[in-house]
């Protein structure tokens, strides 16, 4: 059975919203102290700095994996980096949520380069990507169009989760306590170490 790229971008974008990390905070203490409006424009800079991800790991592990005694390998190595990505996000401390270190209202496009730079310079993040193009790299099934639309529809679910965090911005400052936010912290590493293992034993069956 084929996987259904559009399915399966979904899936991974919702996973990947689910992280709360920089990203996610500085979305709801933007749209807390400035605004939803700013808060989106923070998500469509965070959105464009994974895009520049997308192609960079896509293509350097396009160029790797014709490298005969590397191709075998790049789903374990992107097993691994989610496995590992899963284990630091459980055990990861959970944060308070404040808008106190926040500066008057800022330029809107002060707000788009801070949303690149945020997601930009998170070296999980990278690896995250990383491990992605590892996993699209070993489905032989995907051509072009394939792989275009589950890379549209991931990036696409992220944005949209990310607006609706800014436009929900003060519920889920009353909602998610700090129990609650470790709980899905949980949930989610767990959720990033089982594709991480299926990545991996995909891989191996594929090998053998």
């Amino acid at each position: 059975m084929i996987d259904d790229p559009i399915l399966e971008g979904v899936k991974i974008g919702l996973l990947l919203s689910m992280m709360i990390g920089p990203v996610f905070f500085a979305l709801i203490t933007t749209s807390l102290a400035h605004g939803f409006r700013r808060s989106a424009l923070l998500a469509f800079g965070v959105v464009v700095s994974d895009l520049i991800y997308v192609f960079g790991s896509y293509l350097g592990v396009h160029f790797l994996k014709k490298i005969p005694a590397l191709e075998d390998y790049l789903g374990f190595v992107g097993g691994v980096i989610l496995i590992g990505f899963g284990i630091h996000f459980m055990v990861k401390k959970v944060i308070p949520i404040t808008t106190e270190n926040l500066v008057a209202k800022p330029k809107k496009r002060t707000l788009f380069f801070q949303g690149i730079g945020i997601n930009g310079i998170n070296p999980f993040v990278m690896l995250f990507w990383l491990s992605i193009a590892s996993m699209v790299s070993i489905k032989s099934s995907w051509g072009t169009s394939e792989r275009v639309f589950f890379y549209g529809s991931l990036l696409l679910t992220i944005f949209g989760i990310d607006i609706l965090k800014a436009f929900l911005a003060s519920s889920f400052r009353s909602i998610l306590s700090p129990n609650l936010r470790k709980a899905i912290q949980i949930f989610a590493g767990f959720l990033i170490c089982y594709f991480g293992v299926k990545m991996i034993w995909g891989t191996i069956s594929a090998v053998l």
